[in-house]
């Protein structure tokens, strides 16, 4: 594979671009179901082998609006394979939704091209090597998110689409303008034109810009990517968008793009790093990723939606890897991109076996879902996994991401180790109690349909992932993340 790849008229960072980019407009001229789902899973797959080479390949940046470092190839691989096993299971749950008449075939063409042209855009956002091309990166990869999120065209789902673009447009004009005051820091050092803009430049000659200018910029990019994090209080868009998109959009949601807005909040933050003067950034994302960890872990006692009630709990553990940024130093920066790792994995994995329950039950309310386990034993246990490897559970691999950024607070911050483990035991205690009616009891009805099930393989995968990498890590995995723990400072 290593040599067919090496064949290709353009290098590996391109073909990331590429593959996606080619697959889109193929997609979107393919109206049957079936050859359209195969090709989204191959381009899918290629995508990702060609984001393998990344590993052992580094393009030249001075060449290249493109770069790859330690940092963001490990966004790039996991994104690209959190698309792929998601491609796969897509194959056969809106196969479903076809059959059961949820969704209408004439759709099937616009889904598949906009799912490649979503993942063009996020690996443009991790791979570029000019701010103002990594802000147009993020505004299309809202936008396709925005049309998927629609897909049924109900009155709910078209709500949460234009709650989406409204809120995500306001996020991202927000990031525009701390993006300019950016490059407003870095002519007068730097001069005008493309190289005001290019990160490896920009971090560079960070130390001689404007703190002042700095300063203010980083505010309006925590606020604008922010949103895109989901970040309380800048998430109201993400809770509509899980529970009225179809199912394989609420994991890319969850596995993808949230990681795409946090990449360049890690950029901002590394650039403010780099001038002594500049106020530090982590004190700002400590406070918001508490913030954003306490609130969701009270919603999630209300919630109704079983996709709602997940949805919070991404916003619950994207405010918990926020606060470990924000914590900095070795064992919390190791503690943040372990936990992101695996939360993309394991949360990606819950909305797959939700989809399914959804479909198998016929509702995504949580009260009219009970008794999985011996209704569904699959699926049912399935979910019971997902659950306890979210809740931080051993021996699943966010229970040792949750440890070492625990461990790191209580030696570094004794005081913010306190909210901390507040919040992530409130969170423990909701989404069990919500676990123990679903998979337990008495089983509710079941809508019984004839036609495929959604495939079991990408959300085994996930799990078996997360249950190695709480058991063990690799030396070379240790050494990667050690090493862009120590990029991050």
């Amino acid at each position: 594979m290593t040599a067919f790849l090496h064949q290709l008229p353009f290098a590996p960072i391109d073909a990331v671009l590429v593959v996606p980019g080619i697959a889109a407009l193929l997609l979107a001229l393919i109206p049957q179901y079936k050859l359209g789902a195969r090709i989204n899973m191959l381009a899918s797959g290629l995508t990702f082998l060609c984001a393998l080479t990344l590993l052992v390949e580094r393009p030249d940046p001075a060449v290249s609006f493109l770069f790859v470092d330690d940092l963001n190839v490990v966004f790039v691989v996991l994104g690209t394979f959190v698309g792929f096993t998601t491609s796969i299971f897509s194959a056969s749950y809106i196969g479903h939704e076809i059959e059961i008449g949820r969704l209408k075939p004439g759709y099937i063409r616009f889904y598949h091209g906009m799912y490649q042209a979503l993942s063009f855009s996020m690996n443009l956002g991790l791979t570029a090597n000019n701010i103002g091309l990594m802000w147009v990166a993020v505004e299309l990869a809202t936008l396709t998110t925005v049309l998927m999120v629609g897909l049924y065209r109900t009155q709910a789902a078209l709500e949460a689409a234009w709650k989406y673009f409204i809120l995500g447009s306001v996020g991202i004009a927000l990031a525009l303008f701390g993006t300019i005051l950016i490059y407003m820091a870095a002519r007068p050092v730097i001069g005008e034109g493309h190289d005001a803009m290019v990160w490896t430049t920009l971090i560079a000659n960070a130390a001689a810009f404007s703190p002042e200018l700095l300063n203010v910029a980083f505010v309006f990019l925590m606020l604008g990517y922010g949103t895109k994090v989901g970040l309380a209080p800048l998430h109201a868009w993400l809770p509509d968008a899980h529970a009225e998109g179809p199912t394989p959009i609420s994991a890319v949601l969850s596995g993808l793009l949230l990681n795409v807005a946090l990449y360049a909040l890690l950029r901002f933050k590394m650039l403010l790093a780099a001038n002594p003067f500049a106020v530090a950034p982590g004190p700002l994302l400590v406070t918001l990723g508490l913030v954003s960890l306490i609130f969701a872990a009270f919603m999630l006692y209300l919630r109704r939606d079983i996709k709602r009630l997940f949805a919070y709990s991404s916003i619950e553990h994207m405010g918990l890897i926020a606060f470990a940024f924000g914590m900095g130093g070795p064992l919390a920066n190791f503690a943040g991109l372990l936990h992101m790792t695996m939360h993309s994995l394991t949360k990606s994995a819950i909305f797959f076996a939700v989809g399914q329950v959804a479909q198998v039950k016929g509702t995504q309310k949580i009260a009219d879902i009970r008794g999985l386990t011996e209704s569904h034993p699959t699926l049912g246990w399935s979910l019971v996994v997902g659950v306890a490897a979210i809740a931080g559970l051993p021996p699943m691999g966010i229970f040792t991401s949750e440890f070492l950024l625990v461990s790191s607070t209580f030696a570094r911050e004794p005081l913010l180790a306190i909210p901390l483990v507040i919040g992530l035991l409130l969170a423990f205690g909701a989404l069990i109690w919500r676990l123990t009616g679903v998979a337990f009891g008495k089983p509710s009805p079941s809508v019984e349909h004839t036609g495929r099930r959604p495939s079991m393989l990408p959300l085994i995968i996930h799990l078996v992932l997360v249950l190695i990498a709480g058991l063990y890590l690799p030396g070379p995995v240790v050494a990667w993340f050690q090493n862009v723990a120590r990029m991050l400072g």
